[in-house]
């Protein structure tokens, strides 16, 4: 069951991806010049996910992907042309559509294909994986709910689960106290910083878990933008 802190998250961020700062993620994630701050988590965000791509296999013929909390469906658009059959959910109905529209030509040569679903990321109905991608959807979650939520889809994921979480680190706690990375108007929910040790506590000390091993782990900082990368590997 899912916390009332989680939801109450979800919520907030729901609000702000559909309906706050689309048009700003759109931008964002498009090729269209930014200002400096936004290019510095463009540029992040680019280096990230060419990060977890490397850590899939480049072949994913016949193999499940969840892309979870998929945005404009960068990431998934690649996992589809690997040969993928990807499941890509977002809470915002607005990035889904986007990214849908995005991907029409992408899927015409595509050896997989992508099931675009708005929705909550944790929801079991979706089924089981080979492998769960979750970039930037859980930093707005705090240590507890990022626990329980890897621990939902190890339960689903044959795998390896790759997620990623915003590091506790002082530059990052300075940027989380004063402010925003966004202009008042769209700025987003605030980050939750935590300690990459207090996630393997938690994670470790959950019987479902055992099954399971910490492995690679990369930390992408490119001005505004600051991001961990973790995968978690069935032994």
């Amino acid at each position: 069951m899912q916390h009332a802190s989680y939801l109450q998250r979800r919520e907030q961020i729901e609000h702000y991806f559909d309906r706050t700062a689309a048009k700003a993620w759109e931008v964002l994630t498009s090729n269209a010049p930014v200002g400096r701050i936004r290019r510095t988590v463009r540029e992040g965000r680019d280096q990230m996910r060419s990060t977890l791509l490397s850590w899939l296999p480049k072949d994913m013929t016949g193999m499940r992907l969840l892309d979870a909390g998929c945005g404009t469906g960068a990431l998934a658009m690649i996992a589809m042309q690997r040969g993928a059959d990807v499941v890509a959910i977002d809470l915002s109905p607005t990035l889904v559509d986007l990214a849908r529209e995005r991907s029409a030509n992408e899927s015409l040569n595509a050896k997989g294909r992508i099931q675009f679903l708005s929705g909550d990321m944790l929801d079991p109905s979706q089924g089981e994986f080979d492998y769960v991608v979750a970039m930037d959807s859980l930093i707005h979650y705090d240590t507890q709910d990022i626990v329980k939520a890897v621990q939902g889809l190890s339960q689903r994921t044959r795998k390896a689960i790759i997620f990623t979480f915003a590091p506790r680190t002082p530059i990052l706690y300075a940027l989380h106290s004063v402010g925003r990375l966004f202009p008042r108007a769209d700025r987003s929910p605030a980050l939750e910083p935590v300690l990459q040790a207090d996630l393997l506590k938690g994670l470790t000390a959950l019987p479902e878990m055992n099954a399971w091993s910490a492995e690679r782990t990369e930390r992408i900082s490119r001005g505004f933008y600051k991001s961990q990368a973790w995968e978690w590997r069935q032994k």
